[in-house]
This record gives C-alpha cells, structure tokens and sequence, in this order.
C-alpha cells in the first residue's frame, strides 16, 4: 500500500487501540476523525471529529475529513464489514489484527513505517520492553502464582482463552489466566466454570464500560459465587478496561498496575 509519508498526513483511527498507537507515535495532532470510543488522549481529541462507534463508522463523515490514511482492528469482533465499506471508498487503510504482545510491537512498526515515523516506532517497543524488564523482576518477588479470572462481559460471563494478550500479561505478572487453556481467543458463557476453577482473584474489565460504572458490590454479591477464593478473600477488583482490553501500548501500563495489586496481597 502506497501513502504520503511525511508531517501533513492525514490519519482517521476507527478503534481506541489505534488511536492510542497514534498518541504513542507523537501524531496526534495529524488525527482528522476517530471513532465514538477513542478516548485517550483526553485533551488531545476534544476536538477532533467523530466518526460514529467504531462498528458503525459513518462513511461519508469519513470520506468528508479526507484522510491519506485509515486505521481499522479486527481486534474488535465484527469489523470486518466497515473494513468492506472502508474499501468502497477507495481510501488507504491498513487492517491491524493482534492477539498479543508481540503483534502489537509489529502494529506500532506497521503505523509508524506508514507515516514516516519508523524510528519513533522502534524507540517506543524498545522502551516498553525495558519497562516489562523491569516489572517482570518486581513480579519475580512473589512466591506464588494466583489464578486470574478476567471477566470481559458479565451476561453471559466472557473472558479471555488462550490467544488473548491478557494470558500473556498475566503470565508476564507471575500469575495464570484461569482459562489460558482454552485455545481460543475468548470464552463464553462461563460462570460455572469459573465457580469450579475457583479463581484467586476476580478482575473485571467490562469492554467499553467505564470502571466507575462497574457495580463491585454486585460482582461480590453474585448468586452462587459465595465460596469462589476471590470472592473470600476480598480479591475482586474492578479495573479500567481501556489499559488491559485494547492491544495499545497502554496494555503495559496495565501490566504495572497489576503486578502492584498483587505485591500487595504477597
């Protein structure tokens, strides 16, 4: 695929996890629309236009910003049909798709080789792995491993299986995604299961739902999970979805949080 590379691209991010690789890529001022979620930066999009939610991008608002280069994920379930529509357009677009920590390096080197921003793009991996380093030894400290039960949706309970980023953030904490055996990308309809497997902790990180808006004393008082050792042990933590659902650079600043959660519990 052919682009302008150089200051004056205009760029359109139809998902979060896109638009923050932008941010990381110091390009946030070449962004021309972005869709409903985006929501960090938050000054930095104020006033930026928006596109419509990332599943129902408005093509003509998108064809109207004209933008040199649009930015789809497949990482959000459905998106393959605005990426049909993103073609009737005729309009430049690259179609991410990662489940894990390595994809997303390659993303940033994607993004960063599209807009001229290739070194930008090498320095930002470069110092993300640093920081896992160095996290990873603070993890290292803890004489055990807790089983993580993370909870994307609630009706019908949805988590991540094995090819998801978060069983390789939780091992990366010195913990175990409790379904990082299910060798799919997400699980469906397991609160059963989850009653069996008896999780350490229970993190809730409902997809596009803010934290504040999470009700924990449902989570805690839900039927017939009295006896789950996350539920005993006050382990239930309601987190910010947008720094551990979305294959960003963020998803690091995810990891620390969660390695410091369970310092505190060691």
């Amino acid at each position: 695929m052919q682009n302008k590379l150089h200051d004056s691209m205009r760029i359109a991010s139809l998902t979060p996890s896109n638009t923050e690789i932008v941010h990381a890529l110091g390009l946030v001022n070449q962004l021309v629309g972005v869709d409903n979620y985006s929501d960090y930066p938050v000054k930095e999009l104020l006033n930026v236009p928006r596109l419509g939610p990332d599943l129902q991008i408005n093509m003509d608002d998108l064809v109207a910003v004209k933008p040199d280069l649009v930015l789809a994920s497949l990482s959000v379930p459905g998106m393959e049909k605005v990426v049909e529509d993103i073609k009737q357009t005729g309009i430049p677009y690259v179609v991410l798709n990662p489940s894990s920590i390595q994809d997303i390096w390659e993303d940033i080197r994607t993004v960063g080789s599209l807009t001229g921003s290739k070194d930008k793009a090498d320095q930002i991996i470069t110092d993300l792995q640093s920081r896992i380093t160095h996290i990873q030894k603070k993890a290292a400290k803890r004489t055990y491993k807790p089983t993580l039960y993370w909870e994307w949706w609630p009706k019908p309970c949805i988590t991540p299986g094995k090819k998801n980023w978060l069983t390789e953030v939780s091992m990366l904490a010195e913990a175990q995604n409790l379904f990082a055996d299910i060798d799919q990308e997400s699980v469906i309809d397991v609160a059963d299961e989850v009653r069996k497997r008896n999780p350490d902790y229970f993190l809730a990180v409902w997809c596009g739902v803010e934290a504040r808006k999470v009700p924990r004393d449902k989570l805690v008082h839900r039927p017939g999970w009295e006896h789950v050792h996350a539920i005993q042990k006050n382990q239930v933590y309601v987190l910010e979805e947008g720094m551990y659902c979305r294959p960003s650079p963020r998803l690091i600043d995810g990891l620390e949080e969660l390695v410091d959660i369970l310092h505190e519990h060691s």
